[in-house]
């Protein structure tokens, strides 16, 4: 994964639970494995997103889905892509599926779609070779041109403004609206909102702390970056309800998902109740040693979530479909655990 998708997903997610799992309860097609239920009726559709408007004309019954997570919308809705993105960060068994996506797969009985391997970019041959009647890619960080190679192979469904900016709710209705389950796919957001609230009322140690997801590397410390609202993580998170700090706050207008300052300026982390990052523990004391750093409150007094790095966990830290029902509240032990004491 290249170091851009690693900051688009965890500083290794965009950079997102090796626990417990558990099954969601989102609607469930009855139709046979890897049909789309929709009705032909539904069509045609047209979906806006930053690179104009896709209009599809007929139910598509061969879906791809490229970037991140895009898959996981139809394979919540029982629908089983021809192929999706292989995963680069977070597999914990190097099979290029995610947990939970394997969990799913064993639930509606089916094999693993043809995974695209994007580490040298987009495989276009791969992707036109599954014949797909549409390309889901709502969350993404796709380039024009790359739109325009894509949509000669089939209607392509791309992010709706900022790349990697989509939130988990937006990929939802944009990729099931394309594939004909818009009421679905609203069904599905209501299901894991009341997850997440459920999951969020367990842990309500976090309902009124500020949490700042960053990245430090520890090769050079003389910068710290951030994640702003137009990231999944804090974003899903201040949309549970959840203030952020200051900094995040002053960027609300940013059309960035990340954001670098200088260790000089730690003051601007002040009111940051956990710093949330990636790596493993080592890092606790490498940012308490070094002087600029260890000027912030937080980090002075050991309030870092440390999510690990390339885990299950880190990479369901960028919530999605079924991550959220598979281990949000175990993510949310992880958040919560520098507040033990309070």
């Amino acid at each position: 994964m290249r170091t851009s998708r690693l900051l688009a997903i965890g500083a290794a997610a965009v950079l997102a639970v090796g626990l417990a799992a558990c099954s969601s309860t989102a609607p469930q097609s009855t139709a046979a494995v890897g049909a789309n239920p929709a009705s032909d009726d539904a069509f045609p559709v047209t979906v806006e997103h930053v690179y104009g408007e896709t209009t599809i004309t007929k139910k598509p019954e061969r879906i791809a889905t490229i970037a991140w997570a895009n898959h996981e919308v139809p394979l919540a809705l029982g629908v089983v892509p021809v192929g999706m993105a292989a995963a680069t960060w977070g597999d914990d068994d190097g099979d290029g599926v995610l947990p939970w996506v394997e969990e799913k797969l064993e639930e509606l009985d089916a094999e693993t779609p043809v995974l695209f391997n994007n580490d040298d970019g987009l495989d276009y041959e791969a992707i036109a070779d599954t014949r797909p009647d549409v390309i889901l890619a709502a969350y993404s960080g796709l380039t024009e041109e790359e739109y325009d190679k894509l949509s000669k192979i089939a209607p392509v469904v791309a992010f709706p403004e900022v790349k990697w900016g989509t939130s988990v709710q937006d990929m939802i209705k944009m990729d099931a609206k394309a594939i004909g389950l818009a009421d679905e796919g609203d069904a599905l957001i209501d299901d894991l909102q009341k997850q997440a609230d459920a999951a969020l009322d367990e842990h309500s140690v976090l309902k009124d702390k500020k949490l700042l997801f960053a990245f430090v590397d520890p090769a050079d410390l003389s910068q710290i970056g951030y994640y702003t609202k137009m990231d999944t993580r804090p974003g899903f998170l201040h949309g549970l309800g959840l203030p952020v700090p200051a900094i995040v706050e002053e960027n609300a207008d940013t059309k960035e998902f990340y954001l670098q300052v200088s260790s000089e300026e730690a003051e601007k982390f002040a009111d940051v109740d956990v710093i949330v990052t990636y790596g493993d523990e080592s890092i606790v004391a490498l940012l308490q040693a070094d002087p600029l750093l260890s000027k912030i409150p937080a980090i002075a007094e050991g309030r870092i979530a440390v999510l690990g790095d390339a885990t299950p966990l880190a990479a369901s830290a960028n919530p999605s479909p079924l991550s959220i029902p598979w281990g949000f509240s175990d993510y949310l032990d992880v958040l919560a655990k520098p507040l033990a004491g309070e």
